[in-house]
C-alpha cells in the first residue's frame, strides 16, 4: 500500500484526473464530483462494477485493469491508500511528472475554502454523514457531499450542491482526516482501530483530539463514549456540544424504544436546553438514536432549532449495506451490513435482534484484513457468539495488506467456546448451502463486513430456494 503524503503540493487547476482505484464508493463519489465540476474524469480498477458503469454513463473514460497507457491526458492522478507502489499507472504517472495526490488532497481540493462539516469516529460516520445530508435537504439547503456509502433515498455517495456549505465523511484510517479545514466536527466515538497506521492507543486518540482541535466553529462529541470521552478531555475548544444517552449530554436521547412493527423502527425523546421532541426513526437500532441525536447536534450548531433538527433527521431511511434486506426466500430474510470491527458488528446483530422475532440470526461473517484479525481475533468471536444464534466464518478479506502466516478467520472461529455455534469454510459455495442447510422460516441471515462479503448473497438466495429452509 501507499501511505499518503500529505505534504505534496496540490495542483491550483485540474483540468483532466485520472483515477487510480475509481470504482470504490469513496473514489467513485470524488470522480462524479469532478464530472459535475466539468473536469475530464478517466480511471481505472481491478474488477468491473456498478459504478464503473454508472460512471461511464456519465462521461468517464473507464478501464478494468491497469496499464500505464489509460493515463492518456490526464494533468492529475488521484490514487487510494490501498494500491501498491508497483502500479503500472501509479509507475507512470511519477515518471511522467505529474500531479500525484491522494483522494483526501482531491477531496481537499474540491471543498475549496467553504464551510465544512466533517464526521470522525471509528463507527456510526456513514449513517452520521448521511442523516446530516438529507435532513439539510429536507430543511431547503443544498450541501455538497461526500459519504462513504450509498444515501439510499439519494441513490448516490456524492453530490454536488449550491450552498456554501459542504458535508463529508472524514476518514480516520491513515489520519488524512486531518488535512480538512473543518468548521464543525462531529465525532461518533474513538474505538481504537487502524493500529496497522497508528501504532498505538494513544496515537490514535491523539489524532482524534487533534481533529477536534482544528474545528474552526464547533466539536460534537459523543456523551457516552468513553474513548471519546478521553478525547474530550483533552479539548480547550470553547465551543463543545456533547450527545447521547448519558445524563449530563447537552443533546439528551432517552425513553429508546424498538418494540415497534417488523419494519422495526427506533423511538427515542431528545432533549436540549429544556425543550423534548419525541422521534422516531424509519430505522431499527438504538445506536440509530445516538446517531439521529449527533446528527440534530450538528444541526443545532448550524443555526437550527431542535424541533426542526430532529423532524428532518427522521426522512433517513438508510445507506446501502448497513442492515439492507436483500431478497425473502422460504421465509428467511437475508440482509447486508457493512459491519467490520468488533463494536459494528454488536451494533448490527442487536439492531437485527430488535426486529427479528422470534427467529434465530445466522451471521456470514467475513473478517476484514489481516491485521485486524490478528489483533481483534477474540472481540470478534466474543461478539458473534454472544448475539448471533450460529455463525459461519470466510477468509480473511486482505484489502490492502499482505497475507500474515497463520492469520485466516479460523483464529475467529476457534476462539467459540461452543463449537457447535460456528463453522468455518474458506469455499464460498461450500459456505452458502451450509448458511441455507441451517436456515429455517423466520430466521435472518446477515452478511458483515466491509470486503465483497455481500456477492456472495446470490448464492445464499440460491441454495435457500433450492432447499427446504
Amino acid at each position: 500500500m501507499i501511505r499518503p503524503d500529505l505534504s505534496l503540493p496540490i495542483p491550483a487547476e485540474i483540468h483532466a484526473a485520472h483515477f487510480i482505484g475509481i470504482g470504490g464508493s469513496g473514489m467513485s463519489g470524488l470522480a462524479r464530483m469532478f464530472l459535475a465540476r466539468g473536469i475530464r474524469v478517466s480511471g481505472s480498477d481491478r474488477a468491473d462494477s456498478a459504478n464503473l458503469r454508472a460512471l461511464a454513463a456519465l462521461g468517464a473514460d473507464v478501464h478494468v485493469g491497469h496499464d500505464a497507457a489509460h493515463l492518456g491526458d490526464a494533468d492529475t492522478v488521484i490514487h487510494t491508500g490501498a494500491i501498491w507502489p508497483s502500479n503500472p499507472e501509479y509507475v507512470a504517472a511519477i515518471e511522467r511528472g505529474l500531479a500525484v495526490i491522494h483522494r483526501s488532497q482531491a477531496l481537499h481540493w474540491l471543498i475549496g475554502g467553504r464551510r465544512l462539516v466533517s464526521v470522525a469516529g471509528a463507527h456510526g460516520k456513514t449513517t452520521s454523514t448521511g442523516m446530516i445530508v438529507t435532513a439539510l435537504q429536507a430543511l431547503h439547503a443544498d450541501p455538497t457531499f461526500v459519504n462513504g456509502g450509498v444515501i439510499a433515498q439519494l441513490g448516490a455517495s456524492s453530490g454536488v450542491g449550491a450552498d456554501d456549505l459542504v458535508v463529508i465523511e472524514a476518514d480516520e484510517s491513515d489520519g488524512t482526516f486531518l488535512l480538512y479545514d473543518t468548521s464543525v466536527g462531529l465525532i461518533t466515538n474513538v474505538d481504537p482501530d487502524h493500529l496497522d497506521h497508528y501504532g498505538t492507543d494513544d496515537a490514535f486518540y491523539d489524532a482524534f483530539a487533534q481533529f477536534a482541535g482544528k474545528a474552526r466553529e464547533a466539536v460534537v462529541i459523543s456523551a457516552d463514549d468513553p474513548g471519546a470521552q478521553r478525547v474530550r478531555a483533552q479539548l480547550t475548544h470553547p465551543h463543545i456540544v456533547t450527545f447521547g444517552r448519558a445524563a449530563g449530554a447537552d443533546v439528551r436521547v432517552s425513553d429508546v424504544r424498538t418494540d415497534g412493527p417488523a419494519s422495526g423502527p427506533v423511538s427515542f425523546t431528545v432533549s436540549h436546553a429544556g425543550q423534548a421532541v419525541a422521534a422516531q426513526l424509519a430505522i431499527p437500532g438504538a445506536h440509530n438514536a445516538v446517531n439521529a441525536a449527533g446528527a440534530a447536534a450538528v444541526l443545532l450548531t448550524l443555526g437550527y432549532d431542535l424541533a426542526a433538527a430532529v423532524r428532518a433527521v427522521e426522512g433517513f431511511t438508510g445507506t446501502v449495506r448497513r442492515f439492507e434486506l436483500h431478497g425473502v426466500e422460504h421465509g428467511v430474510s437475508v440482509y447486508d451490513d457493512y459491519a467490520h470491527h468488533p463494536t459494528e458488528v454488536a451494533a448490527a446483530l442487536e439492531a437485527a435482534r430488535t426486529v427479528i422475532g422470534d427467529g434465530r440470526i445466522i451471521a456470514l461473517h467475513q473478517p476484514h484484513t489481516y491485521s485486524r484479525t490478528q489483533q481483534m481475533h477474540r472481540e470478534f468471536a466474543e461478539v458473534l457468539e454472544s448475539r448471533a444464534d450460529h455463525t459461519v466464518v470466510l477468509d480473511v478479506y486482505g484489502a490492502r495488506e499482505d497475507p500474515i502466516p497463520g492469520v485466516t478467520g479460523k483464529l475467529v472461529s476457534d476462539d467459540f467456546a461452543d463449537p457447535s455455534h460456528v463453522h468455518y469454510v474458506t469455499d464460498w459455495q461450500e459456505a452458502a448451502d451450509y448458511t441455507a442447510s441451517v436456515a429455517r422460516p423466520g430466521d435472518y441471515i446477515i452478511t458483515l463486513g466491509c470486503g465483497n462479503v455481500y456477492l456472495i448473497i446470490p448464492q445464499v438466495l440460491q441454495a435457500l430456494a433450492a432447499g427446504e429452509a
